[in-house]
């Protein structure tokens, strides 16, 4: 295979002038500015799923309601 050879400081920068050639020099940066914001998007939802998890966690922990007659129970 002929990337196989390519490794480490000659494979990126094969890299960025396949990348050039393909996307054309203007189109790199808007490219990396679409990839970023997508990450940052991405972690905001990992935040959010985590929340909504932690959440759910700690009303499922709580104690449950008291049985009727009990004398415990405060009405």
């Amino acid at each position: 295979m002929l990337l196989a050879n390519f490794d480490g400081v000659d494979g990126i920068i094969v890299l960025v002038i396949v990348l050039v050639l393909v996307f054309g020099g203007s189109a790199i940066p808007k490219l990396a500015r679409n990839l970023g914001s997508a990450k940052t998007e991405f972690e905001k939802g990992l935040k959010t799923a985590k929340g909504t998890g932690d959440a759910a966690a700690t009303s499922t922990t709580s104690t449950p309601p008291a049985a009727p007659g009990d004398p415990d129970a405060t009405h």
